[in-house]
C-alpha cells in the first residue's frame, strides 16, 4: 500500500472510530473479518474510557461533600444492581421472567454504567460461558493475564461488535436494539442531569457545599469507574483468587470480599457450577445482596419464575456438607 492509501485508511479508520463512540454497530458489517483482527489497543475508539478515568482527577479541584460522596454511592449500588441483577442474571442468563416496559427499563439502568448495551454485555457474557478459560474466552486470566481480562479485552477492536446471532432471544426487540446501538446517550444524560442537578444545589442549597463540577466528578466519574472495576474484577479476580467448590471446568472462584463489593457476584464457582440459577450465594451464609433484591422485586409480581439452586447443587461438592447436614435449624432459601 503506498503513503496514499496508508492516510486514507488511517483516516477511515479514525472517522469510523469517532462515529462508534456515538453509533456502537457503527462498521460492523463484517463481523468475522472484526473478530479475526490482531488484539491490540484502539486509542480513539476507547478515548471515551480514558477521559472516564481521567475525570475522576477533577476532584483535585472540585473537592468533596456529604451530599456528592452520598450520590457516588449511591449511583454505586444501584448501578452494580442493575448490572448484576439485570444485565447479568436476566438479559444473560433468563434467569427471571419480567414484563417487556420492565425489562426496558431495566436495560436503561444498567446502560447507564457505561458498560455498553445488554446485548452487546450478554453477547459476549454467553460467550464467555461456552468458552470459560479456554482459547476462545476473550477475557481469560489464566491464559492472558490479570491486566488483559480486567481492562485490556474491551480496547480491542475485535471485541467491539455485539454478535446478534448469539442474542436471538434479546434481539427481537427493536427498542433493545436501539439501546444497545446507542449505548452512550443513557451515560450521557445521567452526566448532565448530575451536573444540571449540583448547579441547582450550589445556587438554591448553597450550604450543602455542592457544585455541578463536583457532583460531575463524584456522581459519574468517581462512581462509575469504580463501579467498572469492581464489575472487572469478576472476570479478572474471580478466576485467580478464593476457593473452588466444584469441580468445573475452567478456574472459577468463590469469594466472600469480591461478593461484597459486587452484590453477590463473587461466589463466581458457584455460578459456574449452575448458571441459570437466579442466586449465585447457595448457602444462607453467601451473602448475595443481588439476589435479596431481586427476591423482594418478585413480591411485588414486578418479575417472577425465579430460578431455584437445584438439589443436584448441594450433593455434588468438594468438602461441603450436603444441605441435610449445613441446614442445622437455618434455612437455605429466602
Amino acid at each position: 500500500m503506498n503513503m496514499n492509501g496508508q492516510i486514507l485508511n488511517v483516516c477511515r479508520r479514525t472517522v469510523v472510530s469517532l462515529v462508534q463512540w456515538v453509533d456502537a454497530d457503527h462498521g460492523r458489517d463484517d463481523f468475522e473479518a472484526l473478530r479475526k483482527k490482531p488484539d491490540q489497543v484502539e486509542w480513539i475508539r476507547i478515548l471515551p474510557f480514558v477521559i472516564l478515568h481521567v475525570g475522576c482527577l477533577g476532584v483535585i479541584w472540585t473537592g468533596a461533600s456529604l451530599f456528592s460522596v452520598g450520590v457516588a454511592v449511591v449511583l454505586y449500588l444501584g448501578r452494580m444492581f442493575a448490572i448484576t441483577g439485570f444485565y447479568h442474571r436476566y438479559f444473560s442468563h433468563r434467569t427471571f421472567r419480567t414484563s417487556r416496559m420492565a425489562q426496558f427499563i431495566f436495560a436503561m439502568a444498567g446502560a447507564s454504567a457505561v458498560q455498553r448495551g445488554p446485548l452487546w454485555w450478554s453477547y459476549q457474557h454467553r460467550h464467555h460461558h461456552r468458552h470459560s478459560d479456554e482459547v476462545e474466552d476473550v477475557h481469560s486470566p489464566t491464559l492472558r493475564g490479570f491486566w488483559w481480562s480486567h481492562i485490556g479485552w474491551i480496547t480491542s477492536a475485535r471485541n467491539f461488535p455485539t454478535d446478534y446471532s448469539k442474542v436471538r432471544d434479546l434481539a427481537r426487540y427493536p427498542e433493545l436494539v436501539l439501546l444497545n446501538r446507542f449505548d452512550a446517550v443513557v451515560p450521557l444524560l445521567l452526566a448532565l442531569g448530575l451536573t444540571g442537578l449540583g448547579h441547582w444545589l450550589h445556587l438554591y442549597k448553597p450550604a450543602w457545599g455542592v457544585t455541578g463540577w463536583q457532583l460531575l466528578v463524584w456522581g459519574f466519574f468517581i462512581s462509575t469507574t469504580v463501579l467498572f472495576h469492581a464489575t472487572s474484577s469478576i472476570n479478572s479476580l474471580a478466576h485467580l483468587l478464593g476457593r473452588k467448590r466444584y469441580d468445573t471446568s475452567d478456574n472459577s472462584r468463590n469469594s466472600f470480599i469480591l461478593a461484597i463489593i459486587t452484590l453477590g457476584e463473587g461466589w463466581h464457582n458457584n455460578h459456574h457450577h449452575h448458571m441459570n440459577a437466579t442466586r449465585q450465594g447457595f448457602y444462607w451464609w453467601e451473602i448475595d445482596i443481588s439476589y435479596y433484591l431481586l427476591k423482594i422485586l418478585s413480591w411485588t409480581g414486578l418479575i417472577w419464575n425465579l430460578q431455584p439452586v437445584p438439589q443436584s447443587a448441594y450433593e455434588n461438592t468438594r468438602g461441603i456438607p450436603p444441605l441435610r447436614t449445613i441446614q442445622s435449624g437455618h434455612s437455605n432459601t429466602l
